[in-house]
């Protein structure tokens, strides 16, 4: 069978993939296609439907600013609500029917010969000279390494794996993590279940969230009066990047603003061991800071325990904790997080010297050209590449910043004619030595170990700059950067 051609492939249907899309078709290019793993399109917004999944960032903020919309329902989104958006917002721009749904990529190879990328999936293959990928940096879940795990004989699953077949009424439930998901998830399962230990390896830092209803009037100011919408969203925007300043440039600062989580704590833990164990011992802003405001009550309730001691093992009834005691449970739930720093996608492309992606970033680091372009691999466009991840802004604002420079790319390969792009090695060697000595300057060089940092312990996940900073280096394709062939 022939392979279909088609001159841009684009892999994945999150936020980037369908911006992409939009971004593309705005341009006037009508030559691309969109392939989908999964029957529905929305990335980790589609995948992670575990009770209380929400977004950390406003939903004003967090949705493309060529797509407003006036219906959000709530400061804070849900899962479900950002879902809706996403399709609504693919389904306005005619993005749906360039998708083809349930096609996995297998693997995609650079063909030297006939300069193009060389893509098998589950439904066939495909070739294109361009391949943009947008898996997402939060699409495979992470599952620790724990002894005997296997031969535990009740429910066990990932939170971005929810078994909604799972009823846990009445049963006695481990949530091994206290991150992101954990946070959300736990003050939700609480009550129904007969009892839930929370294991916990570091207490978060955890801010009051705020969450509220929008009202019918400031609904229907969004609908009439965008303007102000657009106002409001630049306002949440710049409050942000203020926060960007003491993250990126006065760590100290953040000792201060601790003091808000400090007093969070105390006023919703009145037992003084409890309070201890909750608090965090590194400093704010090193790992993930967390908003909430119903996590710590949970701890408040009887049937809630929170379990410091490390785990050692899991049995057939349940988990072994290292001062030797059993725990015995019916269901595990891992709040683990994902494999930010080692994706097995990236196991999956191979560029033009024969080595995959995943081999390259074993040797060198998980590293990238302004988070989107790899020495090695022509005409390969990564959205939420290495270090384009943000702890204080919108992931939105970057991948639109990412969006910029793909479009200007192909602009700029059709008016010089060029067949095939490469970043140079020392270009992309030398931005990512000084974005590396600008990383030690943040909160998140302070000594903490996150999941922000890869196997060697650098930061290879997060953007340490202000996002207009990135914004302004993506504006325009520097063409000088890179190796053309025409």
């Amino acid at each position: 069978m022939v392979p279909r051609h088609v001159p841009v492939l684009i892999v994945g249907t999150g936020f980037s993939g369908i911006g992409a899309a939009i971004r593309l078709a705005a341009a006037g290019r009508m030559d691309y296609l969109v392939i989908e793993r999964a029957g529905d399109l929305g990335g980790t917004w589609r995948d992670n439907t575990y009770p209380g999944a929400a977004c950390d960032v406003q939903s004003q903020l967090y949705s493309f600013s060529f797509a407003l919309s006036a219906e959000w329902s709530r400061i804070y989104p849900g899962q479900q609500e950002i879902q809706d958006y996403l399709r609504r917002t693919a389904q306005k721009f005619g993005v749906i029917e360039r998708i083809v749904f349930d096609c996995a990529l297998t693997s995609a190879h650079w063909d030297k010969k006939r300069r193009t990328w060389v893509v098998a999936t589950t439904r066939g293959e495909y070739t294109a000279k361009i391949l943009v990928t947008a898996f997402g940096g939060l699409s495979e879940p992470r599952v620790p390494e724990i002894s005997g795990i296997e031969h535990f004989r009740g429910e066990i699953f990932h939170t971005a794996r929810w078994d909604h077949g799972t009823d846990l009424r009445g049963k006695r439930v481990a949530v091994i993590g206290t991150g992101a998901s954990a946070v959300q998830v736990i003050p939700q399962i609480a009550q129904p279940t007969a009892h839930l230990d929370v294991f916990q390896r570091s207490a978060p830092w955890i801010i009051p969230r705020g969450d509220r209803a929008y009202s019918a009037r400031e609904r229907t100011a969004f609908r009439h009066f965008p303007g102000w919408q657009r106002l409001l969203r630049g306002a949440m925007y710049g409050r942000r990047e203020i926060n960007t300043a003491a993250f990126c440039y006065a760590p100290r600062v953040l000792q201060l603003v601790s003091r808000r989580s400090t007093h969070h704590l105390h006023r919703q833990i009145p037992d003084t061991k409890l309070r201890q164990q909750l608090t965090p011992n590194y400093i704010m802003g090193c790992k993930r800071v967390l908003l909430s405001d119903d996590y710590y009550p949970t701890f408040n309730r009887e049937n809630v325990s929170l379990i410091t001691a490390g785990i050692d093992r899991v049995d057939q009834r349940g988990i072994v904790t290292l001062d030797g005691r059993l725990r015995e449970v019916d269901v595990i739930v891992m709040a683990t997080g994902f494999r930010a720093t080692d994706s097995p996608a990236a196991d999956l492309i191979t560029g033009a010297d024969g080595r995959t992606l995943g081999n390259q970033w074993r040797v060198s680091g998980q590293q990238a050209y302004k988070g989107t372009t790899m020495a090695g691999f022509p005409n390969l466009f990564m959205l939420i590449g290495p270090n384009t991840g943000v702890g204080t802004t919108s992931m939105i604002y970057m991948i639109e910043s990412q969006l910029n420079y793909l479009i200007d790319a192909l602009r700029t390969m059709d008016r010089h004619e060029l067949a095939t792009v490469e970043v140079r090695k020392q270009v992309q060697d030398r931005f990512n030595s000084a974005l590396q000595r600008r990383m030690h300057r943040t909160v998140w060089a302070s000594g903490c170990r996150s999941w922000y940092l890869d196997a060697t312990g650098r930061n290879t996940t997060l953007w340490p700059n202000f996002g207009f900073v990135f914004r302004a280096i993506t504006r325009r394709f520097d063409v000088h950067s890179y190796r053309v062939a025409t």
